[in-house]
C-alpha cells in the first residue's frame, strides 16, 4: 500500500470512530457559507435599493423639468395667440386714426346722415379690433409724463406751473395689445 491509499485509510477509521465531530466542522463550513451569502446579498440588496433611489431621483428631476417644460411654452403659447395678430392690428391704427379724423369734419358739416353713417362703420371697426384685444391707452391734458408709457414729441413751455413736467397735449392715440404697447401716445410736455 502507498502512503496516499494508507492516509485515505486513516481518514475513513477517524470518520467512523468520531462521525460527531466531522459533521460539526462541516457544519461550521456551512454555516459559514451560509453567514457569507447572507452578507453578500444583503450588500447585493442594498445596493439594488441605493440603485432604486438614484433612478427614482432621476426619475422624479426629470418629470420635474418636464413640468416646467410644459408650463413654459403653454405661457408662450398664450402670449403668442395674444399678439398673433399684431402686425396686422398696426398696419391698421392708421386707418382707425383716418376715422377719427373724418368724424370730426364730418361732425362740422351740415350733413348729419352721412355723420351716423360713416360714425357706424367706425364704431364697428373699433369694436371688432377691441374684441382682438386692441385697447386705448389712456393719456390726457394733465397727467404726469412717463418715458415708459408716452413718446414726447416737443416740449413747450408751460402755460402755467401745474402743467410743468406734464402732458399739454395729445398728438397721437397710443394703443396696446394685451399687456404690451404696440404704439406709445405721442404727446406734447409742458417744460
Amino acid at each position: 500500500m502507498s502512503k496516499k491509499d494508507k492516509t485515505e485509510e486513516i481518514e475513513e477509521l477517524e470518520n467512523e470512530l468520531h462521525p460527531d465531530e466531522t459533521q460539526v466542522e462541516g457544519n461550521d463550513q456551512s454555516v459559514d457559507a451560509e453567514d457569507t451569502e447572507e452578507t453578500s446579498s444583503l450588500s447585493e440588496k442594498e445596493q439594488m435599493e441605493a440603485e432604486l433611489e438614484k433612478e427614482k431621483d432621476k426619475f422624479l428631476r426629470l418629470f420635474a423639468e418636464f413640468e416646467n417644460f410644459k408650463r413654459r411654452t403653454s405661457k408662450e403659447r398664450i402670449d403668442l395667440f395674444k399678439t398673433a395678430g399684431q402686425e396686422v392690428i398696426v398696419s391698421l391704427l392708421p386707418v382707425l386714426d383716418d376715422f377719427e379724423r373724418a368724424l370730426n369734419e364730418l361732425g362740422k358739416s351740415s350733413e348729419k346722415e352721412l355723420f351716423k353713417g360713416v360714425e357706424l362703420i367706425y364704431n364697428k371697426f373699433k369694436d371688432t379690433l377691441k374684441a382682438k384685444g386692441l385697447a386705448e391707452v389712456q393719456a390726457k391734458e394733465g397727467d404726469a409724463f412717463d418715458a415708459e408709457i408716452h413718446d414726447a414729441i416737443t416740449q413747450i413751455p408751460a402755460p402755467n406751473k401745474k402743467l410743468k413736467g406734464k402732458i399739454i397735449d395729445v398728438v397721437e392715440k397710443g394703443y396696446s395689445l394685451g399687456d404690451k404697447i404696440i404704439r406709445h401716445p405721442k404727446v406734447v410736455v409742458g417744460n
